[in-house]
């Protein structure tokens, strides 16, 4: 399956190209257009058909918890449980890609430190690739489907996965603790995030360890670049051209832009504080994020921003980098992601404390939907599936 995939036109290339031109009906030809919703805490992942705003169903990717728990070597189970203490609460879902042909799902299955794919129409498990160290965090497929790139957190490294195998097919160094897998909207490089050791406090941030953006050669995952950062690089997106990044940074109510041809910052773009943020010590934010999430329209004139502990999500205009307008949530929402909609013109932003998904109009800066989905969601990813893979999901939110 995996194999016949590499030989059919690429749903995330497509999905990419269109994207990026706000085109709509950005899924391949016969596959439908979903936003796959990573519900960490639940071990399951819905998918949200992008037209029609509707919940589709789940799949449990976690059938075998028990047994990986029970398999697990003192040292693992060690190592499981301080992850957990860490993080404050046992994440099964980090992260997840569908192939290009739309039949199957890969899940780097964060506190279990693997990764595994699953058919979905049979929900059977095709392979599990067990992660060095004690974490598996965020995912990147490749556009044509063959390589899944997963960020092996206490390990300092990103594992490249072939997806036909699950075995290793290369690794690459990053920075400590890394973080966000990003492929260039032109799919030629490869940015991993690093974070930092999150557990020390912010006066310690000079021992948490290197905070970079490693760019690397998408097809042999040789470093072409490093960046530095005072700070932990958080969600980002990147411009057509690879001239552009904007991130946001551990602790920062914002977020910066910036020159990657130059290496610095060019502006940083601070923004308001809720009553409830201004309050916080700044080692209380949920793993240092004060906004974590941060897309782009498919026009490439708005952002899309999350200010997590603040919780609204702001619509920003480039280039002046002025807000539009601003959805406010409840308290205690925690929006901790945000996907932009294959067509380009709506912004998915995951109420993590609310196992809900937003949905927010970039033209109007208002929200349009509200949905259902399962425990804690985080993680999103624009994806198509075959339709007998729709009709397999269990009906349930996740």
């Amino acid at each position: 399956m995996a194999r016949a995939s590499r030989r059919i036109l690429s749903a995330a290339a497509v999905i990419a190209v269109l994207a990026g031109t706000g085109t709509a009906n950005a899924a391949a030809p016969g596959l439908r257009e979903v936003m796959a919703i990573g519900n960490g805490q639940g071990g399951t992942v819905s998918f949200i058909d992008t037209a029609t705003l509707e919940n589709l169903g789940s799949i449990n990717v976690v059938p075998d918890l028990q047994e990986r728990l029970d398999g697990m070597n003192p040292v693992e189970r060690i190592g499981y449980e301080a992850v957990n203490a860490a993080q404050g609460y046992r994440k099964l879902v980090d992260d997840m890609a569908v192939s290009p042909d739309g039949r199957t799902l890969y899940i780097s299955r964060g506190n279990l430190a693997d990764s595994v794919a699953f058919d979905i129409a049979s929900k059977r498990m095709l392979w599990r690739h067990k992660t060095e160290g004690f974490k598996a965090d965020h995912a990147a497929l490749s556009a044509d489907g063959t390589r899944f790139v997963v960020s092996a957190t206490t390990a300092s490294k990103s594992e490249v996965i072939d997806t036909a195998t699950g075995r290793t097919a290369a690794t690459f160094a990053t920075g400590t603790y890394p973080h966000a897998n990003d492929y260039s909207p032109d799919g030629t490089i490869l940015y991993n995030s690093s974070i930092g050791i999150t557990s020390l406090p912010r006066a310690l941030n000079a021992l948490k360890g290197s905070k970079a953006v490693t760019a690397v050669d998408a097809k042999t995952f040789r470093p072409l670049r490093t960046y530095s950062f005072q700070f932990g690089i958080r969600p980002a997106a990147f411009t057509r051209d690879n001239r552009t990044m904007y991130a946001q940074l551990s602790y920062l109510n914002g977020f910066v832009e910036y020159d990657l041809a130059a290496g610095r910052i060019a502006r940083t773009v601070n923004m308001p504080l809720s009553d409830k943020a201004a309050a916080m010590n700044p080692d209380d934010y949920p793993q240092n994020s004060a906004h974590h999430g941060m897309a782009m329209n498919g026009a490439e004139s708005k952002l899309c921003v999350a200010a997590t502990i603040s919780d609204y999500v702001s619509i920003v205009s480039r280039p002046g980098l002025t807000t539009d307008g601003t959805v406010r949530y409840d308290t205690d929402s925690l929006p901790y992601w945000t996907q932009t909609s294959g067509n380009g013109r709506h912004c998915f932003v995951s109420l993590a404390e609310k196992n809900q998904i937003s949905v927010v109009d970039y033209a109007t800066a208002r929200e349009v939907a509200r949905i259902p989905v399962g425990d804690f969601p985080q993680r999103q990813r624009l994806a198509g599936l075959t339709q007998q893979a729709v009709d397999s999901l269990d009906p349930s939110n996740g």
